[in-house]
């Protein structure tokens, strides 16, 4: 009976000391809330539940209750239980120095990369949550397939045929949390394969430039023109090496590269997609050399004036590798992410990823449901006229406040690139956080080793704030920018 009994109960670690037990309990006790471990309010396991757990006499325990209930430690209630007293907390004496005052945040952020986060699927998401925990296998809670779950697999498999024009089975997909993690796993199986850089844009993010070098991969720029990324850079393999490659690389002449990072359905920050001749051409240096192509296809589901551009790995599945994640769609706390391997590359980055599923089983098996159900597709649908009405509404402030400013790369995607008068750059974001506004300039993407800008510009993402948030963002950016 004492066993069942303290199954119920909650657990205290508790060290007895000094003589005797109930002394040396009621004295632990007492310290516990003395020095703060023990809450005001926080509920005591029974006498019953406490004395099994010590391995002592019920008595005991409920006498030493007593004892500091009369000192005023403890309170205890019929039905209630007993819980710590109520009662002010002298916080230890520190010799640090006091903290400085946080300074204020940002009223508005317009830093591309986030979405809505007020708009997530709360509702849909939770039924589909139920779903998935009353339907899933017992064996799902296990460490699992490094690869992922398979119902996660299967259901992306699907829908990425059907969306993005991927060519991919569920034994190709390997599950990672969002496009930092796959990209690391990437780049270090790149370099135990012999590869020493990777062709990156030039423009993108620093954080992915970083996470590459990190894995002893040196990042090279591609040109950049007024049609976007150029993939002529790319050199064949054996075009030079050594000390010939480096020379080469710097004069701008190719770049010696196995490897290449993009961003073909919408250039970030850019906003162009890859032309279809470089598209075919870059695909052809992958056939001629061997080479890899790494597809970030970060916000591919978010298109409103043009023709979808489909995924680039649909051209060929054997040369390219294909990323995408759940950030743009839902939210980057989900943590899920998806790399759709050529064969030769699975074994390789499922044991990379230890051995064993890193992912949460359950957002995964929450995200297969969302997508097999449809949920997932009404919810992009919603998204996509909701982010639609704000980049009109940008462009129309535009032409009413800033006339000079000219919008580019909004055909799709969550942020906008707003092309400034020469020299203004510096100054507009200077004054854009006296507005409190959380904003970056163009050269704040562009690669130490790329070229020159070719134009002041700031990058503006109008997805993050909330709905009630975006007017006054609005506003405030207008009040920056010159006329």
């Amino acid at each position: 009976m004492a066993e069942s009994w303290a199954t119920l109960g909650v657990d205290l670690h508790v060290e007895l000391t000094g003589s005797g037990v109930r002394r040396g309990l009621t004295d632990a006790l007492r310290e516990a809330v003395r020095g703060g471990r023990l809450a005001p309010g926080t509920r005591l396991p029974s006498s019953r539940s406490l004395a099994a757990d010590l391995g002592i006499a019920r008595n005991t325990v409920a006498d030493a209750y007593t004892d500091l209930v009369a000192e005023g430690w403890l309170t205890a209630r019929q039905g209630s239980g007993t819980r710590v007293a109520e009662r002010a907390v002298v916080a230890p004496a520190s010799s640090a120095a006091p903290r400085p005052r946080a300074s204020r945040g940002p009223t508005y952020d317009l830093i591309p990369g986030s979405p809505d986060f007020a708009s997530f699927p709360r509702a849909e998401w939770l039924k589909a949550a139920r779903r998935a925990l009353a339907t899933a296998p017992n064996d799902a809670l296990g460490y699992g397939d490094p690869r992922g779950r398979v119902e996660l697999r299967t259901a992306l498999a699907a829908y990425l045929a059907r969306a993005r024009g991927v060519r991919t089975d569920p034994e190709r997909i390997v599950i990672c949390s969002g496009f930092t993690h796959g990209l690391r796993l990437l780049g270090t199986g790149l370099r135990q394969r012999g590869l020493r850089s990777l062709a990156v844009e030039s423009y993108g993010l620093d954080v992915h430039w970083g996470l590459a070098e990190a894995a002893g991969l040196r990042t090279v720029p591609l040109p950049f023109d007024e049609l976007g990324t150029s993939t002529d850079g790319l050199a064949d393999a054996g075009a030079g090496s050594g000390a010939d490659a480096d020379a080469g690389e710097r004069a701008g002449a190719f770049v010696d590269a196995r490897a290449v990072l993009l961003t073909p359905s919408h250039q970030f920050p850019m906003g162009v997609p890859l032309r279809s001749d470089r598209r075919a051409a870059v695909v052809d240096w992958a056939r001629r050399t061997g080479g890899l192509i790494l597809e970030d296809d970060y916000d591919g589901e978010f298109r409103y004036d043009r023709q979808p551009v489909g995924a680039l790995q649909g051209l060929d599945p054997d040369r390219v590798v294909y990323l995408g994640t759940a950030s743009k769609s839902l939210a980057p706390g989900l943590r899920l992410g998806w790399m759709v391997l050529p064969p030769s590359l699975v074994s390789e980055v499922a044991a990379a990823k230890g051995g064993v599923d890193t992912c949460g089983v359950l957002d995964q098996l929450t995200l297969a449901e969302f997508l097999t159900s449809g949920a997932y597709d009404r919810h992009v649908r919603a998204a996509r006229l909701r982010y639609r009405r704000r980049r009109d509404q940008l462009v129309a402030a535009l032409a009413s406040h800033a006339p000079s400013v000219r919008a580019t790369g909004i055909a799709a995607g969550l942020h906008a690139v707003l092309q400034l008068p020469p020299g203004t750059e510096e100054s507009v974001a200077r004054a854009a956080v006296r507005q409190g506004l959380a904003v970056h300039g163009l050269a704040r993407y562009r690669h130490a080793d790329a070229a020159t800008d070719p134009y002041d510009a700031l990058v503006v993402g109008y997805g993050t704030p909330p709905d009630h948030a975006w007017t006054g963002a609005l506003d405030a950016l207008c009040r920056v920018l010159p006329r």
